[in-house]
């Protein structure tokens, strides 16, 4: 009854309104480029056009002003849902005065403050006038350090009570306030003041200015984000900054070329150093500083000299897999995982030439780790083999406010062993090994494929796979055909079992091919010069006699004839846990982790070289203790393999030394 009466009520002041007003769109939600309106007819001394950081912003002599009536042609009321959005660099402000870069302010007499935006040593404050209380309300943002001398991007959305911060498309700070933004804030009269506060004594702007808009009754940050350059996100940038070298507003003002080159040692890289050179003089490379990693553009053929010792890396307890990955403006990751559960597993972090710990989570006998990313977002999912009840494996998402890893689904798994993580047709999918379920010890169980629903950002079950403990998964691509193969290891009797390939059909995997393995442990594809490999780890032959370690491990080649996977070539190795292919310059090699020989831990690793016709010959050997996974990777002071071991708390880090 109350909710039919209020109806009547409100189509009644409804339709009142309409006998009175022609009610228009006052801006049709489209960007208001604050910045190009003020400039428009600034005088030629009042602006200068200044390239810092690799872009190119203004410095304004004095703040700039222009009516409101220039933008709200139709309507005098201010938008109250809005978003405002500005990208700057500013220098480290010395005191605790604000300095302002935009405020709405009416003309004399009052000179009273509608609106504004100013920024302040590790804070930014919105102020806004109360025209039913007459008084001023101030929302700030703590702990936003925005003065660094680097370009961000900031989105300040306001929507009635609440006020949303997002830096660099990162949501920083949401905050709900008791007062609204105004529902009918007039601005008849008033002026537009860019980086200052019209004839007030406040600090102006001092810094640069590249950006400055207003969009009406949307969130802006869905418009900017995700941005491959995010401090640096465009929603309407004066063209004026887009050009190259010129003149600007009619005049000519000073260009600022800040290109150098720098010699020697790897020189630090962030968004200051942006589009900065470093000549590599032992690599004879030349990089470019681009977000916070050195990108090479000119390397000399480089060929594998010799492998050394570089780190040993503590772990809290032994380790059977390592991941590696990067997160932009972050930095390379490495995920460690971990035996022991009281410990947990650690995340490291790469800097000046090593790792070092970053974070720790708590894991259950963790066997391995998988990142990913969907929409912008970075993931890690973590393999726990405790056969506690229930069973669990766990999603974690990276939190860019925080800069961690915080959990963000669980997962049910049976003793689970491995991630593999892949996407088609737009879609994304995880599927998990579940090697053995702890209530009746059965092997021959299924492991599940997750797809992930982008409405309710959740993993859910897509569709289940027949397996026999179930080690390993690799995904695949040949051409147009995707594959999924398995590591089948065990079904509670024998080793001798076939590992499977499946392959994608009508929306799901269907069985390809079954390939006869011993204790099949991991799977390795890759791919060069047209042809393309799988390279299985046989870990060991269990017969009733005996068990065998020292046994052949098989690269297996598609075959174009017999559309099929054959045998290519036989490798001797001992209890093989792990293949990694990779290549340094056009050389390519295969390292296969060699665990135990029956009676020792301690055995060397083999590193083969393709030779074309011969196929993999043993170029290199490295002595491991227990070695469980083998990780490839790169960074500006070259290339490295790291190695878990599963037998000690000491993981090694090998330099690739090149010549």
């Amino acid at each position: 009854m109350w909710a039919s009466l209020c109806s009547v009520l409100l189509l009644q002041l409804w339709s009142a309104w309409g006998l009175e007003h022609s009610w228009r769109a006052c801006t049709e939600l489209q960007p208001l480029d604050l910045l190009a309106s003020a400039s428009a007819s600034a005088p030629p001394t009042q602006v200068q056009l200044v390239q810092s950081g690799g872009s190119r912003g203004l410095r304004l002599a004095a703040g700039l002003s222009f009516p409101a009536a220039l933008l709200f042609s139709f309507c005098e009321f201010f938008p109250q849902e809005f978003s405002i959005v500005t990208t700057f660099k500013q220098q480290p402000l010395r005191d605790k005065r604000a300095q302002w870069l935009l405020s709405l302010q009416e003309e004399a007499p009052g000179d009273r403050l509608l609106m504004g935006l100013r920024v302040s040593r590790g804070r930014l404050h919105f102020l806004f006038l109360q025209p039913d209380f007459g008084r001023r309300r101030r929302v700030t943002f703590r702990e936003v350090v925005l003065d660094d001398a680097r370009w961000h991007t900031l989105s300040l959305a306001v929507t009635g009570h609440y006020f949303s911060l997002t830096v660099d498309c990162t949501l920083l700070l949401h905050i709900k306030q008791s007062q609204p933004f105004p529902s009918a804030l007039s601005t008849a009269g008033a002026r537009f003041h860019v980086a200052s506060r019209g004839q007030q004594r406040e600090a102006s702007f001092s810094g640069l200015l590249r950006q400055l808009v207003l969009l009406p009754g949307s969130d802006a940050s869905l418009r900017l984000c995700p941005s491959q350059e995010p401090g640096l996100s465009e929603l309407s940038v004066p063209p004026a900054l887009k050009a190259g070298p010129g003149p600007v507003l009619g005049q000519d003002f000073p260009y600022e070329a800040e290109v150098r080159v720098t010699g020697g040692v790897r020189p630090h890289c962030s968004r200051v150093e942006q589009g900065q050179l470093w000549l590599n003089t032992g690599l004879k490379a030349l990089y470019l500083c681009e977000g916070d990693h050195w990108t090479p553009l000119l390397r000399a053929e480089q060929r594998l000299d010799y492998v050394e010792d570089h780190q040993d890396l503590y772990t809290s307890s032994e380790t059977f897999d390592m991941e590696l990955f990067t997160i932009p403006n972050e930095g390379l990751f490495m995920a460690t995982a971990n035996r022991d559960s009281g410990s947990g597993s650690a995340i490291y972090k790469w800097n000046l030439g090593s790792f070092h710990k970053y974070q720790n989570i708590s894991t259950s006998e963790a066997r391995a780790w998988k990142h990913f990313t969907i929409s912008g977002k970075h993931f890690l999912v973590v393999a726990n083999s405790a056969e506690l009840q229930p069973e669990r494996s766990v999603l974690f998402r990276w939190s860019s406010g925080r800069r961690r890893f915080m959990q963000h689904q669980t997962l049910q798994t049976h003793s689970a062993l491995d991630w593999e993580f892949f996407t088609i047709d737009n879609h994304s999918f995880l599927v998990v090994a579940n090697h053995r379920r702890a209530a009746d010890s059965a092997h021959s169980i299924d492991s599940v494929i997750y797809i992930w629903n982008p409405e309710t950002k959740r993993l859910q079950v897509n569709q289940t796979l027949r397996t026999v403990g179930a080690y390993d998964w690799e995904f695949f691509s040949v051409h147009h055909y995707h594959f999924l193969v398995v590591a089948n290891t065990f079904d509670g009797r024998t080793t001798s079992v076939s590992s499977t390939i499946f392959i994608w059909n009508q929306g799901r995997f269907q069985h390809f091919q079954d390939i006869p393995t011993q204790g099949a442990v991991d799977w390795e594809a890759f791919s060069f010069d047209g042809r393309h490999f799988l390279a299985v780890a046989n870990s060991q032959r269990v017969s009733d006699r005996a068990v065998d370690y020292t046994i052949n491990s098989t690269i297996y080649e598609l075959s174009t004839l017999s559309h099929s996977f054959l045998p290519f070539q036989n490798l001797l190795t001992h209890s093989a846990v792990d293949w990694e292919f990779f290549s340094v310059g056009e050389q390519r090699f295969l390292i296969v982790g060699n665990s135990h020989d029956g009676s020792s831990y301690s055995l060397n690793s083999a590193i083969y070289r393709w030779q074309g016709a011969e196929g993999f010959v043993l170029a290199h050997s490295l002595p491991t203790l227990g070695c469980r996974d083998w990780e490839h990777f790169s960074t500006a002071e070259g290339s490295f393999l790291v190695y878990a071991s599963a037998t000690s708390r000491i993981s090694k880090v090998f330099h690739l030394r090149t010549y």
